[in-house]
């Protein structure tokens, strides 16, 4: 069960993913949050704005932990996103050590949206981050705000 302060951080990367969209890039965004609850870092997606198709929230994360926090400072961070890590995502976020993943949407639910909406095919399955990184803590989804995300899509999608 997602506690209020959780959906809070969720509710924030929302937020993000949205804002990403209105800025033209695809509408992801995440939050790194400490064992204690402080907000770290946040990030959105930037692909199209750095033409950088690496440039996911999660990888930003990774590194801005990587680089500034202890290990074990890491593990028992948490992102939070909008949607689950993609197989890249997940593997930095499994490098950089990072404890939990709790996500609104779930890999399969974009690969459907996707589909539904008429856009293009991913050139990378859609696997879960359990499969790419056996060893995280991952939770999702988050029913409460799955339908502001799949409504983020859609609009992905009807603007292209």
């Amino acid at each position: 069960m997602t506690s209020e302060s959780e959906l809070a951080h969720l509710r924030r990367c929302v937020e993000l993913a949205a804002a990403a969209l209105d800025d033209g890039d695809n509408p992801f965004g995440s939050v790194l949050v400490s064992a204690d609850g402080e907000v770290l870092a946040e990030d959105r997606n930037r692909e199209t704005t750095a033409r950088d198709p690496m440039a996911h929230p999660e990888i930003t994360l990774a590194r801005w932990a990587a680089a500034r926090l202890t290990p074990v400072e890491r593990a028992g961070a948490t992102v939070f996103t909008s949607g689950e890590h993609c197989p890249m995502c997940s593997a930095a976020h499994a490098w950089a050590g990072i404890g939990r993943i709790v996500y609104v949407a779930s890999a399969a639910q974009f690969a459907a949206w996707t589909a539904e909406f008429g856009g293009p095919e991913s050139p990378v399955a859609p696997l879960p981050v359990r499969q790419v990184a056996p060893g995280v803590l991952v939770e999702g989804p988050v029913p409460e705000l799955t339908d502001a995300v799949r409504e983020l899509h859609r609009r992905r999608f009807a603007t292209r």
